[in-house]
């Protein structure tokens, strides 16, 4: 009996490329999603096909979700003030309807969609639970909810079944972003802005593409939403704490004031937005030593199954131990 096939959308990227991974590591016959031919080659050798598609154009989203059990839809424009904010939502937000109704037309019986914590933003009384009001901060945000909003109409509607899945701060080896944070700490360069006292919650990548194909093996889940994190939160403070301590390099001490530092990223981002130029500094790095990020993932737990696989402290070393591999951290 052939094995049934699952589409990932975004394949290309960091999480979508994860889920591949594991996907493929458990046996599973996998169809990849780019919207360029250029990102086929490397993920080629690991999946049955893939197929260029794009949630921006219905005609090439037909051809994708054709004959496959399943859908996890990955794909999403993420931050960044070079895009203007409607293609966010066309993408994030009416990107999930054309796909849905794709799916719906081919007789595809369940997706899985990646939402963000972002939809939640600051918490306010942490740990978070799923049913913590919606507060999104910015353009990725809001639109993300609202793509995450659609799917649960369509999940409710009957005419498709599926559920979301709201990561926390996603790292891993190979993630780009978080790399950023790590050299700084290497080479001496981090600085807190504020006490550095906002909790902080990271997910695995891999521990996040476990819980993307448990949501879709739980066939009786229908119309719920999943935040998935890691073992454990703690202040900012801590976090930097264990990665300098495992660079071996001194604890960061620096401190700047919040206030002059966000009036700086407010003028850098209005300065460079009309040039499409993506401003060194804006309200949404700050906002990254100001905001707790603590979630609650018992709901994950009970409905899923799922459980974190390693300890902050592990995850760190098996970065840091990835990155010296490559070659991006001294």
């Amino acid at each position: 009996m052939t094995q049934p096939l699952y589409l990932v959308t975004g394949a290309a990227g960091f999480v979508g490329n994860a889920l591949v991974t594991h996907l493929a590591q458990q046996g599973v016959r996998v169809r990849a999603m780019v919207r360029r031919e250029s990102q086929a080659a490397a993920l080629a050798s690991r999946v049955e096909e893939v197929v260029i598609g794009d949630l921006q154009d219905p005609a090439s989203l037909g051809p994708a979700v054709e004959g496959v059990a399943g859908i996890y839809n990955i794909a999403a424009v993420f931050r960044s003030d070079s895009i203007p904010d409607a293609t966010f939502y066309d993408i994030n937000a009416e990107g999930v309807r054309r796909l849905m109704e794709a799916a719906i037309a081919a007789g595809v019986p369940r997706v899985v969609h990646c939402s963000t914590n972002g939809v939640h933003s600051h918490i306010a009384q942490p740990p978070a639970s799923e049913t913590a009001p919606f507060n999104p901060s910015d353009v990725y945000q809001d639109s993300k909810l609202k793509g995450e909003m659609i799917a649960m109409e369509y999940f409710r509607s009957g005419r498709i079944r599926g559920a979301v899945i709201r990561p926390a701060m996603i790292y891993g080896a190979g993630d780009q972003r978080t790399l950023k944070l790590f050299r700084m700490i290497s080479k001496r360069q981090f600085f807190y802005v504020g006490k550095g006292n906002a909790l902080t919650h990271w997910v695995d990548v891999k521990d996040l593409a476990r819980s993307f194909e448990l949501a879709m093996m739980r066939e009786e889940v229908n119309a719920e939403a999943f935040l998935v994190a890691g073992e454990s939160y703690q202040p900012l403070r801590d976090c930097v704490r264990e990665i300098a301590s495992q660079l071996q390099v001194p604890e960061p001490k620096l401190h700047l004031p919040v206030a002059p530092v966000m009036a700086l990223a407010h003028l850098t981002e209005k300065a460079c937005k009309p040039f499409g130029i993506e401003p060194p500094l804006f309200p949404r790095r700050v906002a990254f030593f100001l905001k707790n990020r603590a979630f609650d993932i018992s709901k994950a737990r009970s409905m899923l199954g799922y459980a974190p696989s390693s300890s902050f402290a592990d995850e760190i070393r098996d970065i840091i131990a990835a990155s010296r591999k490559s070659g991006d951290i001294a």
